[in-house]
């Protein structure tokens, strides 16, 4: 069975950016920042952006 057009991955199956980090890699992108302490409670981080 063949795959459908619209769901093969383009550009020789290079991954894109993710747009959600996870909760490891939001605290260390909040500690480069200075806005997470050692420590703190690690329930509602704030939002952070996904870099590059």
């Amino acid at each position: 069975m063949s795959q459908h057009k619209s769901l093969k991955m383009s550009g020789g199956g290079l991954q894109k950016k993710r747009s959600v980090l996870k909760r490891w890699e939001r605290i260390d992108e909040l500690r480069k920042q200075g806005r997470y302490q050692d420590g703190a409670p690690v329930q509602h981080l704030p939002k952070t952006k996904a870099s590059a």
